[in-house]
């Protein structure tokens, strides 16, 4: 188990990274690390942090289970720290082909959507102590929709909006909100459509990069936009797709 946010840390940048025990999370956790700071990441059972903790790619990163639906869970977690320079929202859920029957839909919006607000209001008042940051996870289907997916495309225009409107009523407080928008990523998620040409051979041509994309790849973005080097930059939505969603 990794260093713990908290006292005792020096000088240390300190990222909670939720959703970061798997998939593009675990990208945004590995290269923080790398970078020097201190990071909490969280998944959504004890299995998958176990598992996570049990890989040699993840030392020095602290793990602990959160579900993002449970306001009472989030406050909680985020009251367990006395620091923070950064929050990173990774957690997200997908139900392909699912999504039209209503108790699928509303969950997937209150992961996504709901739960991505629950951290960042409970994020809030630390980042206001120390003029941090926040890197919402949107998609490229916040920029068109996904007929097979509605909850999901419906939730990531709703991330991309509220990163906006957060920017906003946050800038006064020195915390800057910001997305990225990650296009077709090498994760678990996508681990289906890659395997079957049917699928994987369209989106290749489509994208002009003709590659998916990397975990490490849409962490450099974020570990950017919690960085100093971004100081002037809120509000923004940026895609991280290869130039797909500009074709």
């Amino acid at each position: 188990m990794g260093q713990p946010l908290g006292k005792g840390n020096g000088d240390l940048k300190q990222a909670v990274v939720i959703g970061g025990t798997r998939g593009i999370g675990a990208g945004v956790a590995r290269v923080l690390i790398s970078k020097g700071w201190s990071v909490l990441a969280t998944g959504v059972n004890d299995a998958e942090v176990k598992a996570f903790h049990a890989d040699g790619a993840h030392g020095g990163i602290d793990a602990r289970v959160l579900d993002v639906r449970d306001h009472k869970a989030v406050l909680a977690l985020f009251g367990t720290l006395d620091h923070l320079d950064g929050l990173v929202n990774c957690a997200g859920i997908l139900a392909r082909n699912t999504e039209y029957e209503i108790e699928t839909f509303e969950r997937v919006i209150d992961i996504n959507l709901n739960g991505t607000m629950r951290c960042c209001l409970a994020a809030h008042p630390l980042l206001a102590q120390s003029g941090g940051a926040i890197v919402n996870t949107a998609s490229m289907l916040s920029l068109f929709g996904g007929p097979v997916v509605p909850a999901y495309s419906a939730s990531k225009g709703g991330v991309a909006q509220l990163t906006k409107a957060l920017a906003g009523k946050w800038a006064a407080d020195d915390v800057r909100v910001n997305a990225m928008a990650p296009g077709w990523i090498e994760t678990e998620m996508t681990e289906a459509l890659r395997a079957d040409p049917a699928r994987n051979d369209p989106i290749l041509r489509r994208t002009p990069m003709n590659r998916w994309g990397r975990t490490d790849e849409t962490g450099a973005l974020a570990a950017w936009l919690l960085s100093d080097e971004a100081s002037f930059v809120t509000g923004a939505l940026y895609p991280v797709d290869g130039g797909y969603s500009a074709m």
